[in-house]
């Protein structure tokens, strides 16, 4: 029985953060499980492999016992006694990774699913193993997730929504909180691939996709709309209707508005997400500068810009 490369059987490598492995192991558990690969021997026992190997690196405490040890695990099982202080002692270099041997022993005779080295390793096969654990039972493996993406549209992530739809037979329902945004991922527990020898179920994540909106953009909590005034509201002010995602609303232009400045509606944009708070509503001015004037308005514009010469002089 040789040692087992765990980093290897995950395709990750030694510096890997959790989030690493986690990934890895998702994506194998998912290409070599038993419902996708029905019937298929390796498949099956590449999944079992696979399992084992994020027990190990997933955990904190078995990773650091395992990288700290390393191909010298053998000798320590001879030695005994604490395994920190005899990784500590032994000199650089030798915990060197390496797979050998026949992979028919990686699953070992013992019924939990995992290798004879991991059963040594991390005890479970009587006092024989220097982990120090009991025999393990027949061990279940947990099913993998499920992930998949839902539209929603730009009024729902407002207002706040509820969804049904059917997986595999059975309905579900879904409720999606008032200022969802995009990105945003929603579990449900215990609805993913079944397990296997009895395992718990993955879980189900939907991840919401909002649909842009014609008429607003969508910057964070706040929304952002343009509105087109004319030259006269401009200049002397005035009031206007602004759409919001509840219906129209007044706003008050102050007067001497440039073209392109941005006005404020306090509160009027998307709920903070799991709060009673709201972003704000932009609303950016676009200046519609008369054309066709006739013979009469473009006397009055001559006028109006005399007016103006003589009052800076």
């Amino acid at each position: 029985m040789e040692y087992k490369d765990y980093y290897r059987i995950l395709g990750v490598d030694k510096s890997s953060t959790p989030k690493d492995i986690k990934k890895a192991y998702r994506k194998l558990a998912a290409k070599y499980h038993p419902d996708k690969t029905k019937g298929d021997k390796s498949a099956e026992e590449k999944f079992k492999e696979v399992n084992e190997a994020n027990e190990v690196l997933s955990d904190p405490e078995k990773r650091e016992k395992y990288d700290s040890l390393g191909a010298n695990w053998k000798a320590y099982e001879q030695a005994g006694g604490d395994w920190r202080q005899y990784a500590q002692q032994q000199p650089s270099g030798q915990n060197t990774y390496y797979y050998e041997g026949d992979p028919s022993e990686f699953f070992g005779d013992n019924g939990s699913g995992f290798s004879s080295f991991f059963e040594q390793f991390f005890g479970g096969r009587g006092s024989g193993g220097f982990g120090g654990g009991k025999k393990r039972s027949s061990r279940g493996f947990t099913g993998g997730d499920i992930e998949a993406e839902l539209p929603v549209t730009l009024l729902e992530a407002y207002k706040g929504s509820k969804r049904t739809f059917e997986l595999n037979g059975q309905k579900l329902r879904i409720i999606i909180k008032p200022g969802a945004y995009d990105g945003l991922k929603l579990k449900i527990k215990g609805k993913g691939q079944p397990g296997v020898n009895g395992g718990a179920k993955g879980d189900l994540y939907i991840s919401l996709r909002i649909q842009p909106d014609p008429r607003f953009e969508r910057k964070g909590n706040d929304m952002w709309v343009t509105k087109t005034i004319d030259l006269y509201i401009a200049i002397l002010g005035g009031k206007i209707e602004i759409p919001t995602l509840t219906g129209s609303v007044k706003m008050t232009v102050p007067k001497g508005t440039d073209n392109g400045k941005t006005l404020r509606l306090k509160g009027k944009g998307m709920p903070v997400y799991g709060t009673k708070f709201h972003g704000d509503l932009m609303v950016k001015i676009q200046v519609n500068l008369p054309k066709n004037l006739s013979v009469e308005e473009e006397a009055l514009f001559k006028k109006l810009n005399g007016i103006r010469e003589t009052q800076k002089n």
